[in-house]
This record gives structure tokens, C-alpha cells and sequence, in this order.
């Protein structure tokens, strides 16, 4: 595993980018699925699950309010 999943949410990191969120979808998929890269013939399941957790992710980042945050 390339390394830990990060906090996303201001103020713990401002500017979070696309390639934020799918890196940390993929180390999720990853820890979970028990694979670093799936063969051949998981490779559409895995592929589609970070695709869907990336999604959630920042679904999620994008609903959330922190209080006390002005801007």
C-alpha cells in the first residue's frame, strides 16, 4: 500500500483535488479488497468501486459544513 488515507475536510486540507479524492478511494478499495492491483478478472469490479467510492467521497466533502468556518 502506497500510503495512508488522508483527512480531506477543511480545515484539515483546503484544496482538495480531484486526484486527492481518487487517491484516497483507491487506498480504501485497496485496503478492503485486500489487493494492491487485482488480476485480470477483477479488474472491472475494482476499477468501478473506486470509480463509486471517489464519487461518494466527494458527494460527501461537497454536503459537509464545518461550523465556526467563515468564506
Amino acid at each position: 500500500m502506497c500510503r495512508s488515507i488522508k483527512t480531506l475536510r477543511p480545515p484539515m486540507a483546503e484544496h482538495v483535488t480531484d486526484e486527492d479524492v481518487r487517491a484516497a478511494a483507491l487506498q480504501y478499495v485497496r485496503k478492503i479488497s485486500g489487493f494492491r492491483a487485482p488480476a485480470a478478472h477483477n479488474a472491472e469490479a475494482f476499477d468501478r468501486a473506486v470509480e463509486e467510492v471517489a464519487a461518494a467521497t466527494a458527494a460527501l466533502l461537497d454536503s459537509l459544513v464545518v461550523r465556526g468556518r467563515t468564506g
